[in-house]
């Protein structure tokens, strides 16, 4: 597995990530992104970001925007190391980086806890139905 830049030619796997049903649920803001969204998106942080290669294969990403790490791995790939191998990764570039997790967001909590990471606190937001 290896790192790198997340270039233009990745734009459409991170948004095609980030919009899969069987992750989406897992962020914060849950809402379908556009090419249109995500191409300006990108041109504003893709600097922030880096996506993991499996042979060649992108298989996730992660990046870090205002000290908040944003990570993903495609459901084909997950449970075998490379969330972890991602934020290893990205905490070289930014050590004092955190996460902000959804409470229901277990695997991310796991990965998070296993890496190290300790809750601090818990925000609570009023949803409106």
């Amino acid at each position: 597995m290896r790192i790198t830049k997340c270039t233009a030619e990745y734009w459409e796997f991170v948004r095609t990530l980030r919009n899969n049903p069987k992750v989406s649920d897992g962020f914060i803001q849950s809402k379908y992104i556009s090419k249109t969204q995500q191409k300006k998106y990108m041109e504003k942080y893709s600097d922030c970001y880096r996506i993991c290669l499996k042979e060649d294969v992108p298989v996730g990403y992660v990046g870090v925007i205002e000290n908040d790490i944003r990570i993903c791995t495609h459901p084909d790939y997950q449970k075998l190391g490379i969330g972890s191998f991602m934020l290893d990764n990205i905490l070289k570039e930014f050590p004092h980086a955190e996460a902000k997790i959804k409470i229901n967001n277990i695997a991310s909590m796991k990965l998070f806890e296993k890496n190290g990471f300790k809750k601090t606190f818990t925000i609570l937001t009023k949803i409106e139905e």
